[in-house]
Order: C-alpha cells, then structure tokens, then sequence
C-alpha cells in the first residue's frame, strides 16, 4: 500500500515550522500523541555527539498505530479526534483526549528535517519516513517512505518516533526543557514524562514548575471556590504567593490555565489592573476541564489564551478576577499577621497588643512608622533597639495617668480599662486600696470609716505613710486621711449606690477614670511605706 498525505505546502510551513520552532511546545505536543494514545508514560531521548544535536526519539507504550490509522487518522492533518472517534475515556487509563484540532503531529516538521515513526498495534508493524524539504518541493501529495509494513512480530503495542537531521544546533539543556516541559504539562501519575540524555535522566512534574518559588501562602479550591459557586466541582486550583517577589525572567508571574491535564492559557491575573505589589508574588495553576465541553473550541492553536470574548468564557474571567481579588485580600492579612509574629520574634514586642492599646491619632503614625521600618521581606536583628526605643517613647496605654499608675492598680484594672469599662476600672481601683488598707491595719471596715487608720494619736498611727517625724510628714499623714475620705464619699458611695449602667457611662468618662486612677495610685504609692514598715518588724 502506498500512503499518502495530502496537504498545502504552505499551510505545513506556517503551521509546523513556524508555530513549533522551538523545542518546548513542540515536544508538548509529541508527549501529548502518547499520553492520548494511552500510553503508561513517555520518553523522551536527547542524542548528541560532540556536543552537538544529532536526534531526538520519543518512545511510548501506547495503543500504536494500524496502517489504516496511519493512513486515516496521523496523516490526515485537522482532523477532529474527538468528533471522529467520540469524546470518551480511554481504556486503560480512563483518560480524555488532550488533541482535538489535528495540527499537533505538524510539531515534527517545526524541529527536523527527517522523521521516522516505527509503530506496532496489535502483532503488526509499520515503520514509515518523512522528509520536510521533499514534503515542501511536492506537489500538493507527498508520499511517505514506507520502510515496513504489517510485519508480524511478538512486540508490544508501541510507537517510537525518531526526529533527525535537527534544525536545532545548539546543545540540549535537559534541566531548562524539564522545567518549560513542567509549566505545560499539570503531572498525572498514571503518565511520567522522563527525559533522558545519555546517563542523564530527569522526571517532569508539579514540583519542578515551583522549585525555585519559596512559598509562603497557599490557596486551594477550599479556601476559594464556595457550594454555591456555579464552578463548584468544575475546577480544581492550587494559588501559591511567594515570600520574595517572582522574578519576571522565571515567567511564572500569574496563574495558568490547564484544561485536560495541559495548559490552555498562559500566566495571568484575568484583572484590567495589575499594578498592585501583590502581583509580583503570586503564582498558580487553575484545572478547568470543562473549557474541552464547550461546544465552541475556545482554546487558541497554540495553547497560549483562551477566546475571552466568548460568553462562557467571559463570565469565568469575571468569577476567577473576585477569585484573585479574595486571595489577594488574604495575603494582605495574612502578611501582615506574619509580619507582627516575626517583630515579636525579634523585638519581644507583639505590635498586635501594643497597637491595640493606642488611641487612633497615635496608633496611625506609629504604625506607619513600623511599617516603613519593616517593608523589607526578611525582618532583621537591627529593627530590635529601634521598635523598642519606640516602643518605650509611645507604650501600651501612652495616655500619662496610665503610663505611671501603680503596679497593683494597673494589673488589677487593665481588663476594665481595655474593654473601655472606665466606670468599673475606678470602682475596682477603689475596692483594691481598700482592700490593702484592710490587710495593713488588720481592720473590719469599709468606706469613709477606713479614713480613720490614719488618724494620729500620741504621734503614732494605725497604718503611717512615713515616720511622721516633721510636721510636713504629719500634714502628709493627716492628708492621707482626708484624701481616702474623700475618695470614698465622692466616688466609691456614689457608685456602689447607683445603678452602674446608668451611672457610670453617664459620669465616668476616660479622662474621669484616669484621673481617679491617678489618685488611688497615688494614695497606693503611699502605702508601700506602711507596708515595708510592717514587714521589717514581723
């Protein structure tokens, strides 16, 4: 049987040579022939001699070709797979097929010059040849060299394509193939793509296309893709953001498409705006098979960009532009909480807390401060005098009365005082002296009558806040008194006498429970004396 091909010298030229002129996309589509063709895997040899290309050979364990599909199917080019041979899962693996315009088998042409495919399907075998410059100078209808035909033989079904006298001329570079290869291809364990050159041999998958990205946030379809979203169970996504911006140079910058296991549209940010810093850290891939059940292809020869002007693919764009949007706001989030953690690590300081506690019109300065301070990504060792210089000029609670309250008043009233309970922080400071007051003087009272253990009688008092041995520290004694007293007549009564939901917002302001604090930590400083005095003579 003699075969025959059929075609437009022209249309091969423009299609093969110069739509797959370079090596990735090309052999993307080679490695998809097999992984349609229900192979276990593929691979992929890299021959040179003296350094210098001489042929490439992709080898599959696929279903191989009869001569009536070889004739019928490889050689006819544009031909419709899926409409010809049914849009169904593949037998051994279950796999749909990636292929649908025909045009991938034009790869050959755009990396060689000669090309044999030797091919076995079922105990026959047919090996074939093309030539591209005796292609070109035919008429219109080129005959394949026919090398063997429906020979029997005991081998397995396969199909091995051998690309020689190379239009490339450069050495092979089997990482740099290996990781384009990574950015086309989403890996499927049922399908290794091996590459090989001589004792060299590298396995493309997911985790090559991220190797040099340190992730610091990762998004999943969980995270992102809600029971109601009318994608919910269409698309599977994996986003990742960076902990240092993506190099534009490693064109990862953006999330890719892949319907049916390969990329349908190259990195992007499907928004009109991009000039946020966020863009420059964010990456992913986005699995949407259903763009192959649309029944308008919408996927550009190249596989480069989807058709967004069609109307199914108009909405997603809008959908996966909130998607981007809600991640975005995340990272901002989540950046920032990271960011307080590693401060805290360095400094000691949880800027979380000690913001929390600073009133607006300084939380806003101060905060921008630390964050010009800390823009940097790596948070470094000599941030830590700084924020704590800072952190001592505007404490927790910068407002004066608080900075200097007494220690026993301050811990006792700060859950009041952060809830802003102002009336209830002065009450509880109140109940606090009294309490010490109590335990000093070994006495059962309350109120006003607690006024009277600073009394002084034949130059002694019950509880003294000095040694009274000058008529200023006697005066200071006598004061004591009168302040206590006062305290609990104009305030503590009051309180404890009233309705407190009424009271206490209508009269205790911030500024009115501060300067109540000030008081009783005042009186309390006073104490420390009598307390020192007791515990020398015990």
């Amino acid at each position: 049987m003699s075969l025959e091909l059929k075609f437009d010298p022209r249309t091969i030229e423009h299609l093969g040579v110069k739509m797959y002129s370079t090596l990735p996309p090309a052999l993307a589509e080679l490695i998809s022939n097999s992984y349609d063709a229900d192979s276990p895997g593929v691979i992929v040899e890299f021959n040179e001699i003296n350094k210098c290309p001489k042929s490439i050979v992709i080898k599959d364990e696929g279903e191989g070709m009869s001569l009536d599909d070889i004739q019928n199917k490889f050689l006819i080019i544009g031909r419709n797979r899926r409409e010809d041979d049914g849009d169904k899962p593949s037998d051994k693996f279950s796999r749909l097929p990636t292929g649908k315009k025909g045009l991938g088998k034009l790869a050959l042409f755009g990396l060689a010059n000669e090309i044999v495919v030797d091919t076995i399907k079922n105990g026959l075998r047919n090996r074939f040849r093309l030539n591209w410059s005796e292609l070109l100078s035919s008429d219109s209808v080129y005959n394949p060299k026919m090398e063997r035909q429906e020979e029997s033989t005991n081998l397995s079904n396969r199909t091995h394509i051998k690309l020689s006298e190379l239009k490339r001329k450069s050495q092979f570079d089997l990482d740099s193939l290996a990781d384009s290869l990574a950015k086309i291809f989403a890996s499927d364990p049922s399908f290794p793509i091996t590459l090989k050159k001589g004792s060299d041999e590298i396995l493309v998958d997911n985790a090559r296309r991220y190797k040099n990205i340190v992730s610091q946030f990762e998004w999943t379809e969980k995270d992102l893709v809600s029971d109601k979203s009318p994608y919910s169970g269409k698309i599977s996504l994996t986003l990742i953001t960076a902990k240092t911006p993506i190099p534009p140079s490693a064109g990862l910058r953006g999330v890719t498409i892949f319907s049916r296991g390969k990329l349908v549209n190259a990195p992007e940010y499907f928004s009109e705006s991009t000039s946020s810093h966020f863009f420059q850290y964010l990456t992913g891939t986005i699995n949407a098979d259903f763009i192959d059940l649309l029944r308008e292809d919408v996927i550009s020869t190249n596989r480069q960009s989807i058709d967004w002007d069609q109307p199914d693919m108009r909405a997603f764009r809008e959908y996966l532009s909130g998607i981007i949007t809600e991640t975005a706001r995340d990272w901002r989030k989540k950046r920032a909480e990271d960011k307080e953690d590693e401060i805290r690590v360095v400094t000691g300081v949880d800027t979380g807390q000690w913001m929390n506690t600073l009133p607006e019109n300084i939380r806003e300065p101060v905060l921008s401060i630390i964050n010009q301070m800390t823009k940097n990504e790596e948070i470094s060792d000599s941030l830590k005098p700084v924020v704590k210089a800072l952190y001592k000029i505007v404490p927790e609670y910068p407002n004066l009365h608080w900075r200097h309250l007494h220690p026993s008043i301050k811990d006792g009233v700060r859950d009041f005082y952060k809830n802003e309970q102002y009336g209830l922080a002065a009450d509880q400071a109140t109940k606090l002296y009294a309490d010490r007051i109590r335990k000093i003087a070994h006495v059962d009272k309350d109120g006003v009558n607690l006024a009277d253990v600073f009394s002084i009688k034949d130059n002694v008092a019950l509880v003294a806040i000095n040694d009274l041995s000058t008529s200023s520290l006697i005066n200071m004694q006598i004061g004591q008194g009168f302040l206590t007293r006062g305290l609990m007549q104009g305030f503590r009564n009051p309180i404890n006498h009233a309705p407190v939901s009424k009271v206490v917002p209508e009269i205790i302001s911030e500024l009115d429970c501060l300067n109540i604090l000030s008081l009783v930590s005042y009186l309390e400083e006073k104490l420390d004396y009598a307390e020192n005095e007791k515990v020398d003579k015990n």
